[in-house]
């Protein structure tokens, strides 16, 4: 399905001009949902070429976000991300990185892709609001949102003692059913209307969310989504010039992984030899 079709399948808030009332927002997935790869990949990038995060550190992300990337979505993950975001900012000054989403924040808006943005559009035609739900930090996550023109944005909030981060989170973690929470609690706090609201997402791992409203959509979705799309029949958006993430095309397909993950390595034995040229070659490419 194309984003033109979901768009015109978006009614205004049946509710809205009904004086005081309870509305229905719609929910996005950032990374792979609104952006190609990962935001906090992002952050990390500027942070080390500002100083603030080593060589060391930046290519260790890096091979993070890759294997999030190709692992799949499994409820065993949850861990695993919510130690790579905290961990990013772990012993941080909160003051430098909330500086730094200066820099971070016009390099993710650049991201965004247009197909999104018309999405979002379409809703605040309708009159509904429109929210970024991310397991990335609050910290970039709220800003990015009020760039983009939406109405708020959902992130993991660290918690801070003595002016730096200490590892740990306030509230839900921002990931799998921690989303939900934080949108309940939204939607308890602002009168939203969750059996009138849309969400959108990439992967299984948000199925949670995608349950929650009453109107779900994968977009570019990963395998078990896309299966699991297929059989409740959430609408399949597939963005212009994205790969179809199916389980088939890498069965079916050994020469590409064998070149992914040739490249992988070859950049992790660069990493060896000159870890600073490995960093620039991975933003290079990011």
């Amino acid at each position: 399905m194309d984003t033109q079709r979901v768009t015109n399948q978006i009614p205004a808030d049946p509710d809205l001009n009904q004086g005081p009332s309870i509305q229905g927002a719609a929910f996005f997935d950032l990374d792979r949902t609104m952006i190609p790869g990962s935001s906090v990949f992002t952050l990390a990038g500027v942070a080390w070429k500002s100083g603030h995060v080593s060589t060391n550190q930046l290519l260790h992300d890096a091979w993070e976000a890759l294997t999030f990337r190709t692992s799949g979505a499994t409820d065993g993950k949850t861990l695993k991300v919510r130690q790579r975001i905290l961990g990013a900012i772990k012993g941080q000054d909160a003051q430098t990185l909330q500086s730094l989403a200066a820099d971070v924040i016009p390099k993710i808006v650049s991201k965004v892709r247009p197909e999104t943005l018309e999405i979002i559009r379409s809703h605040h035609c309708a009159g509904r609001p429109t929210y970024i739900v991310s397991a990335s930090p609050a910290e970039i996550v709220e800003p990015l949102a009020a760039a983009l023109g939406m109405t708020g944005g959902i992130g993991t909030k660290s918690e801070i003692v003595n002016g730096r981060y200490t590892g740990e989170i306030i509230g839900p973690f921002c990931y799998g059913s921690g989303k939900v929470v934080a949108i309940m609690e939204l939607a308890r706090d602002l009168g939203y209307d969750l059996s009138q609201s849309y969400s959108y997402s990439d992967a299984a791992s948000d199925l949670p969310m995608l349950e929650s409203t009453k109107y779900s959509v994968a977009i570019n979705p990963d395998a078990e989504l896309e299966q699991i799309a297929l059989e409740r029949s959430y609408p399949i958006v597939r963005f212009s010039g994205m790969r179809i993430r199916s389980q088939s095309r890498f069965r079916y397909s050994p020469k590409k992984i064998c070149l992914a993950l040739g490249l992988c390595f070859s950049i992790l034995a660069l990493g060896r030899k000159d870890n600073r040229k490995a960093a620039q070659l991975l933003l290079s490419r990011s």
